[in-house]
């Protein structure tokens, strides 16, 4: 069998980065075809380096990367996209941070993924537009539940498997769906679920972005189906993401 060439070129989202050694930046990146990677910016923290303006987080890179043991290396960085929006709006920044979070969680490094690549890159953008950031990270939580083999039922009770009465409801994180009131185990486990979260659900679920832009959600709907999203990520994940403490005190700042 050939061995794999020596350097590759690749578009690359930049999920995190940290300082390393005096110089670098030690960077977690997203690609299409090579899955997720760790990659050495040399020399990226110096003023005049020119990478240090193409390394910025939540960036659309095209990057030539020579392989390396453990750590490959980052030779030549060119921005494609900078989603400026996302450094210039702290809310919309946070929300992007969350994205990344969710998106590192959900992927495994060198698992090849041209979908939720492409996912992150449009959600990305999506944050950029007037459009409510709230309901960008709810859709991007469904679509990319469903790429990754965890879409929840929403139409079908996860325990008794009849379709669903147009009423309100439970949702099962462990069930992996909505739970009718019929077979609710009466556990805190299941979370009520009210009609129009329900349907606001299902509609996320099978819309396109660009049909799903246009809902105005109000507040307290918001949160009913971010109670819902985490505690389901939270389920899946079996760890608690960092990112959402962050936004949740940017809400409350904001708000007072």
């Amino acid at each position: 069998m050939p061995r794999p060439p020596r350097t590759f070129r690749t578009p690359a989202v930049i999920l995190r980065r940290q300082d390393f050694g005096e110089a670098d930046r030690l960077l977690t990146l997203l690609t299409p075809r090579h899955g997720k990677l760790r990659a050495i910016a040399k020399g990226a923290r110096k003023p005049i380096a020119r990478k240090s303006g193409h390394v910025e987080l939540f960036a659309l890179v095209d990057m030539l990367i020579a392989r390396g043991r453990e750590l490959h290396i980052v030779v030549q960085a060119e921005l494609q996209e900078p989603f400026l929006a996302l450094r210039e709006d702290l809310k919309r920044g946070s929300y992007a941070n969350y994205l990344a979070e969710l998106m590192d969680r959900f992927t495994a490094e060198d698992d090849s993924n041209p979908a939720e690549f492409n996912l992150l890159v449009q959600a990305l953008g999506w944050l950029c537009e007037e459009a409510d950031p709230a309901l960008v990270a709810r859709y991007y939580e469904l679509r990319l539940l469903q790429l990754a083999g965890f879409a929840p039922a929403l139409h079908r009770c996860a325990v008794g498997q009849e379709p669903l009465q147009p009423r309100d409801q439970f949702f099962s994180p462990p069930e992996g769906g909505v739970v009718c009131p019929e077979h609710h185990s009466g556990t805190e486990r299941e979370l009520p679920l009210s009609l129009t979260a329900l349907k606001t659900l299902r509609y996320l679920q099978t819309h396109p972005w660009q049909t799903v832009r246009t809902l105005h959600v109000r507040q307290t709907l918001h949160q009913e189906l971010e109670r819902v999203a985490l505690a389901y990520l939270t389920y899946v994940l079996e760890r608690r993401l960092q990112s959402v403490d962050f936004l949740r005190r940017l809400r409350r700042e904001q708000d007072d």
